[in-house]
Parts: structure tokens; sequence; C-alpha cells
């Protein structure tokens, strides 16, 4: 897969944007505050329809402007097909696939495929249990979008449990007899099977993915620092699961629920579920958050990514791959590592803001695209191609 063309309007620092790229590596390079980053994180978005950098939408709009503009042309075995998405900052984006106008812009996921390493990927080791979520559920929605649908209307019976936990806790507390207190209890019997069935399917998933992590993580680990303690991964859940089977999961998350119940409603919460799951990264015998060196951590970050593009690309073609200002904050070691991925890789999309970050074994690489940015308050940016000389 490789994008043909990128159009951005008022999409962070950039106006207007109109750029042609094509396989093999593009290199953005520019000062600090230019808009390298704004550029790699529209594809991004454009792909899994969340940022790597903000949690929320309105810091991704142009300053003084009610929503921004990306269309994205990615090209995957020959067939050509454009995402358009209208980011609003304060209100439901709007999505369309080349003129078809869409219902909800999850039904983008799929069209564009990418897998990108950045500084921000600390924090999957350092980070809270939610960024590992994330990572799980970024992997599982780009190979199965569906799945996108059910951890959104899972979280919407999260947020609505949640809202009647604290009222029914509130009437309880002023009587059992409360009429409204017994309501509640009765409406939380409902709202407990929506969740279980939900949740249980995005366990489930969860569980095999992590299967899968298991054998690519630890492969991936020893390869960028075969000299440190060996790496490994599990789930933990807030459900004590016995397997990966849906409707199994669902009568254990239930149960789980119902011995729960008073807890949740003295806290007014959700305590169990896979909102409140995490991926365990484990070096030797001690957790990697909080035992790991800078090194170590670095180390563990890229693993997870690179286990992510290869169980990706085991479901097709190529993601592409998206290499934002990492190279500065690697080591000679880690760089030939991922520069080694790249060179197979059908579309590379790097920035950095001089050309002394970059690696020396990148030139390795048959074609390049090397792209200056001048101003990206004018959309300036010129171009130089060139070819290794064999």
């Amino acid at each position: 897969m490789h994008l043909r063309h990128l159009q951005l309007r008022d999409f962070r620092s950039w106006p207007t944007l109109e750029l042609e790229l094509g396989p093999g590596v593009t290199v953005f390079v520019g000062r600090n505050g230019h808009g390298k980053t704004n550029i790699v994180e529209a594809v991004g978005y454009a792909a899994h329809l969340s940022s790597h950098r903000v949690p929320t939408d309105a810091p991704l709009v142009r300053s003084g402007q009610d929503n921004a503009l990306i269309s994205a042309t990615a090209i995957n075995d020959g067939r050509e097909l454009t995402a358009h998405l209208l980011v609003n900052a304060h209100r439901a984006n709007q999505a369309q696939i080349n003129r078809t106008r869409l219902k909800s812009p999850r039904e983008l996921l799929g069209v564009v495929k990418t897998v990108l390493f950045a500084p921000e990927d600390l924090a999957l080791v350092k980070g809270e249990p939610s960024e590992r979520r994330k990572y799980l559920d970024t992997i599982l929605a780009t190979r199965q979008p569906r799945l996108a649908g059910v951890k959104a209307d899972y979280e919407r019976v999260v947020k609505q449990r949640n809202a009647l936990l604290k009222s029914a806790g509130a009437a309880l507390r002023r009587g059992y007899d409360d009429a409204d207190g017994a309501s509640a209890l009765t409406t939380l019997d409902v709202w407990d099977s929506q969740l279980a069935h939900l949740g249980a399917q995005l366990i489930a998933h969860r569980l095999m993915l992590v299967a899968e992590l298991q054998d690519e993580v630890p492969k991936a680990y020893s390869t960028i620092a075969p000299e440190s303690r060996p790496a490994s991964v599990s789930y933990k859940s807030t459900v004590p699961v016995s397997g990966t089977d849906p409707a199994v999961i669902e009568a254990e998350m239930l149960a789980e629920l119902g011995g729960r119940r008073a807890k949740e409603i003295d806290r007014g919460v959700s305590l169990v579920g896979p909102h409140r799951d995490d991926l365990e990264l484990i070096l030797g015998n001690d957790p990697a958050k909080g035992f790991a060196s800078h090194g170590e951590t670095w180390s563990f970050a890229l693993s997870l990514r690179i286990a992510e593009f290869y169980l990706v690309k085991g479901t097709g073609s190529d993601p592409i791959l998206i290499l934002d200002d990492v190279f500065a904050e690697l080591d000679a070691k880690r760089r030939t590592k991922l520069v080694q991925i790249a060179q197979d890789v059908e579309q590379v999309l790097i920035t950095a803001a001089v050309d002394g970050d970059l690696p020396e074994n990148l030139v390795d690489v048959t074609t390049h695209t090397v792209t200056a940015i001048d101003d990206p308050e004018l959309g300036r940016i010129s171009r130089l191609d060139y070819e290794r000389a064999d």
C-alpha cells in the first residue's frame, strides 16, 4: 500500500497543502515548528481516526477555523481509493470514500493503513494502562475494522452505566425503599448484559492478539537488545477468564459484575471490563515500567511497534511505515534495525529536523524523495528526487 496524493486544508499549521507521493522513502526535513509532524499526523489520522499526539480533535483544526480537511488517495494492490475526512472541532466528523458519503467515519478504516514510530512511544512502556489498551485496540481495528464499532459501542455503554451507578448510589443512600433506587437497580441489570456482551468480544480479540504478540515481541526485542533480559507480554484482565470464547467470557464477566456490584455502586464507576484491563510488559521477572533503563524502555517500545508492523503486514499488503522524528532519539544499533525494516516496505514516510539525524545506511534504500519544508503558512514545499547510484 502507498499514498499517491495527500491534500490538507486547515489541518494544524497548514492552511493548504497538496503533496504528490509515491512508493519508496519520503523524508520531510525542516526546522522544528515547520509542520513536518503535522503532515504524517494527518496520514495517521486518516488511518486510525485518532492522533498519536493529542486525545481530542479540537487541536487538529487550525486556529480560528471550524474544521479541517484531510484527503488521502491510497493505492492498494492496484486499487485506488480516496478517503476524505472533515475534522470538526466541536461536533461529529464527516467522511466519504471517493464521492460516496459515509454514515460513520469508522467506515474509512482500512482504506489507509499505517504503523507509526514516534518519541511518544515511550508512553507505551512508561505510561498508564490506557496507552497500552489503545495500542491493542488500534491493531485490532486496523486488522478487523468492525471491532472499532464494537469498542465505540462498549465505551458508550460504560459511560451510560457509570451515570446510572452514580444515580443508583445516591438514591440508595437515601434509603433502600426509595423507588428511584429500585428502578435504578433493575435498569442496571440491562446495562450489565450489554456491557458483558460487548466487553467479552473485546477481551476475546485482545487475548488472541496478545497470543500473537507473545511470539513477535520477544523476537523483536532480542534482535534490538540481545544483551538485555528477555522480554515478554501478557494480558491482565479484571475478568477471571478461562479462554477466548466470547460466550464463556460474557458469562464470566456477568458473574464478576454481580460480585462487585455493591462496590461499583458505592464508587459510582464500572470496575469490571476491558476498559480497566492492561497489557503487562515484563523484562526478565520484573515489570518494564519502573524497572527498565532508558535504553531498555526504548527497545521495548520499538519491539511493540515492530510486532505491530508485522502483524498488520500479515493481513495483506504492507502498511505505510511512518518514522516521526524518531532517529534523533535512537542509538546507531536501533537506527539500523528500523532502516532494515524500511528497506522492504512499499512506502516509508520519515521526518527529521536536520539531515544529520538520518542514519547513514538509509541511503541503501533504492529511491528517496527528500522534502524540505520552507514555510507551512504559505504551504510551500521544495523537493529533490534522486536515486541511489548502483
